[in-house]
């Protein structure tokens, strides 16, 4: 009677099924269309495609960005009970080993004889300066030779995944000292090793023979001073050759023979891990991180930063030339440490891009068809869309005038 099935078409099919949770419908707010009447464009296709790709790549970046963690930098006063400092260094002089005196002095009145406790060897400067040796040398506050890209590898050095993984890969030893070629005599001297002194403020003199401190035996002659040094290593605590210190390939050259080069160096005592802390204490600036290991592992490591100055220039011959490094131990703990978001917090962060793309990518589809029914965006406004349902219309169409012409 009412036409639904002399078309072929089942009147159920518009209901609403009887069930025994049929009240719960009335929380429905997840409208459904049935797939009867819902109809698949190839636009719609290649939309779905985009924004699924476009979720895809925004995803991965979340994970490689989880994958990595965030760096966050903690300072608080050191409250350590060590008394030493390791003093590692690795210099090259240009005058003989026999010529020079090296020795430690700190606040606390106490003097190391570092002459003793380090290794002097004879060598040639061309093998460290003019040879193939694969150093980037550079001038305190210049840039390396060759390139400039001195700044970009100390920042590297104060991430915690870089330091982490030179120092797991790098070796924990001084590097030989090259062979001299047969029929060549040294001409400089390499000083190199490690020693212990006091966690104070200090001195390190690299002097003349019978110049500096008070001492017994004959003084060097002025004209075989020569203070034009290399600087292969300088650093405090255990020795990590494969990370990169301020000094660490620094070239010096005079032609003077009175010559003072003086350093300065601030030394702040520095932790990397990847042992993350309660974030409470990390915000608390009277707190400490006291969960934190008190030895090097394999995801953390302790060490010491230092900053560096210079000012050296030529004397009188009244004044004592040579190499003095003064140091100054600063009273604080910079705790640098990496830290990764829980998996949760990943898969939330995820599961937001996901919808979000695909909800805003649905919205501007929506618009978009919208426009080119309404105002004709493509050819394709309400004149065009109505002529094509008069000719391909299943209710109103010409389907129905010819069955009509078949009932009579």
């Amino acid at each position: 009677m009412n036409g639904f099935a002399h078309h072929g078409l089942d009147e159920a099919a518009f209901g609403e099924k009887e069930g025994g949770f049929t009240a719960l419908r009335t929380f429905d707010a997840f409208p459904k269309t049935k797939p009867t009447y819902t109809r698949r464009s190839t636009s719609g296709g290649y939309t779905t495609l985009t924004l699924l790709l476009f979720s895809l790549l925004l995803s991965l970046t979340e994970i490689l960005r989880w994958h990595r963690g965030h760096e966050t930098q903690h300072f608080s006063v050191e409250k350590g009970v060590s008394h030493t400092l390791q003093i590692n260094l690795d210099t090259v002089v240009r005058m003989q080993c026999q010529d020079l005196h090296i020795n430690v002095q700190d606040a606390s009145g106490d003097r190391i004889l570092a002459g003793d406790m380090l290794k002097r060897q004879g060598t040639s400067w061309s093998q460290w300066v003019d040879g193939n040796t694969g150093r980037k040398l550079h001038s305190l506050g210049g840039a390396a030779e060759g390139n400039g890209k001195r700044d970009e590898l100390e920042e590297e050095d104060t991430h915690v995944g870089h330091v982490l993984g030179e120092v797991r890969r790098g070796s924990r030893k001084f590097k030989k000292t090259p062979r001299l070629p047969r029929g060549v005599r040294p001409d400089s001297c390499r000083i190199f090793g490690s020693l212990e002194g006091n966690k104070v403020q200090g001195d390190f003199h690299i002097t003349a023979r019978g110049h500096g401190y008070m001492e017994y035996g004959d003084h060097l002659d002025h004209s075989a001073f020569n203070f034009t040094h290399l600087i292969n290593e300088l650093s405090f605590g255990p020795l990590y050759p494969s990370l990169l210190n301020p000094l660490d390939h620094t070239l010096a050259t005079t032609p003077d023979h009175f010559f003072r080069y003086q350093y300065y160096l601030s030394v702040v005592p520095t932790i990397y891990t990847r042992n993350p802390f309660s974030s409470s204490s990390s915000s608390s600036s009277s707190s400490t991180p006291n969960s934190l290991p008190l030895s090097s592992s394999s995801s953390t490591i302790l060490t010491n930063q230092y900053a560096a100055t210079t000012q050296s220039h030529s004397i009188p011959d009244t004044q004592i030339p040579g190499i003095f490094f003064k140091f100054d131990i600063e009273p604080i703990l910079l705790t640098i440490s990496e830290e990764r978001g829980s998996f949760l917090a990943l898969v939330v962060k995820i599961v937001n891009v996901v919808s979000g793309v695909l909800v805003g990518g649905g919205w501007v589809y929506a618009l978009w068809g919208w426009g080119r029914e309404v105002v004709g965006w493509g050819g394709a406004g309400r004149r065009g869309r109505s002529r094509s349902a008069v000719r391909g219309g299943m209710l109103h169409g010409r389907k129905e005038d010819e069955d009509e012409g078949e009932e009579e």
